[in-house]
């Protein structure tokens, strides 16, 4: 079979553009950073509040100021101006753009099997593979002196998360291309990895004492992993008036569309039709059998509901669908896109629709996404 991609390169052609590149920047390129001259990060934030819902920008501003690594969940776009006068391999990626630590956890594939990966692609964009590293290793530094470790302690956590993916990058380096592409880590496989590293850290009856901790807090965190669904949304969200459900008002948090009338300029009359345009662009960028089997379930409510630390002020709805009964529920998520903060330094997406940009990078960068992932053209900006 005739190669497809002329820049199809064999093993040893890939291995001397790595050499070249460490030669080029070598590890101690890294070993510092200063400040451009005339940063100023609260004004990035201030510039971002201005295209935000305005009723909750101080929403986002009191979910960034809870902790140290809550506002650096905010700050992607500060980071991506410090970001642009770092050294640069040439070795360019699909980014996440966001890659920080709580932005990676638990959900359920398509096989309804819990796994481990990235879940947030805002930002997500072709880029310096650096970028994406040095957002995590910032972030296990942030969140180790945020939890009472010593500078020393934060220091050896931050390089032992970029040893790890130096390990796993060069594991993958050397296996089959659709091996690599069905890699994923399962929960059982995070599990084992927790068990191991908690047998390491029990030395002392101190810290036996905290990796028994440790442990508990994981199998916590898998247990409540496993309870997410639809149903237990519905608990949560959703109350029955007139014999349907509807999903309950909890402003500024969550707004039902019932009451969101005219808070975007569309009045009450037209906001269905916009939600039943969107919809079926939406179902357009499915899969067939995907988009068939969504349309066995009918909408019943729609709200604005807002999500994360970084996002907030952007707008976010979920919606709320059933199936065969009401006891069949589906609520799917609505989130607004708009230009990656990584644009303002890198070149500009292929894709013109943000929302498309999302999900094309989330497509390539995810082991297993959500079924339903798609995009549309909403009534102002992009969706997805």
């Amino acid at each position: 079979m005739a190669r497809g991609d002329a820049a199809y390169l064999d093993p040893g052609e890939r291995r001397d553009i790595g050499r070249a590149a460490r030669a080029k920047v070598p590890l101690s390129s890294h070993a510092g950073w200063t400040p451009a001259s005339g940063r100023a990060p609260v004004a990035l934030l201030a510039e971002q509040d201005k295209t935000r819902d305005p009723d909750l920008v101080p929403v986002r501003h009191g979910r960034m100021q809870v902790s140290p690594l809550t506002f650096y969940r905010g700050t992607a776009k500060i980071m991506a101006a410090d970001l642009e006068s770092t050294p640069r391999s040439g070795l360019n990626v699909q980014l996440c753009g966001d890659a920080h630590l709580s932005n990676f956890g638990l959900f359920a594939s398509p096989e309804r099997t819990l796994v481990f990966d990235l879940n947030d692609f805002d930002e997500t964009l072709p880029g310096p593979f650096e970028y994406d590293v040095q957002r995590m290793a910032a972030s296990f530094t942030i969140a180790a002196r945020n939890n009472g470790f010593s500078p020393a302690q934060a220091r050896s956590i931050a390089a032992d998360s970029v040893a790890a993916y130096r390990t796993a990058m060069a594991g993958f380096a050397g296996m089959p291309t659709m091996d690599i592409w069905y890699s994923r880590l399962s929960e059982n496989d995070l599990a084992k990895g927790i068990k191991h590293a908690a047998a390491e850290l029990a030395t002392t009856k101190k810290r036996a004492k905290k990796a028994k901790k440790a442990l508990k807090t994981a199998r916590k965190t898998r247990a409540k992993a496993h309870e997410r669904d639809s149903l237990q949304a519905l608990s949560k969200l959703a109350e029955v008036a007139d014999g349907q459900y509807r999903i309950v008002s909890q402003p500024p948090i969550v707004i039902p569309a019932r009451d969101l009338a005219g808070m975007y300029g569309i009045p009450a009359a037209g906001l269905e039709q916009v939600i039943s345009d969107q919809f079926a662009e939406y179902l357009g960028t499915l899969e067939a059998d995907r988009r068939d089997l969504l349309k066995r379930f009918k909408l019943v409510d729609m709200a604005r509901k807002v999500v994360g630390v970084g996002s907030v002020g952007t707008r976010a709805f979920i919606a709320l669908f059933q199936g065969r009964d009401s006891g069949d529920p589906l609520f799917l998520q609505v989130k607004e896109a708009t230009d990656s903060v990584l644009e303002d330094h890198l070149p500009p997406s292929e894709f013109r629709n943000p929302g498309e940009r999302v999900v094309q990078g989330q497509r390539k960068m995810q082991a297993s996404s959500d079924i339903f992932l798609g995009w549309s053209t909403g009534a102002q900006p992009g969706y997805y």
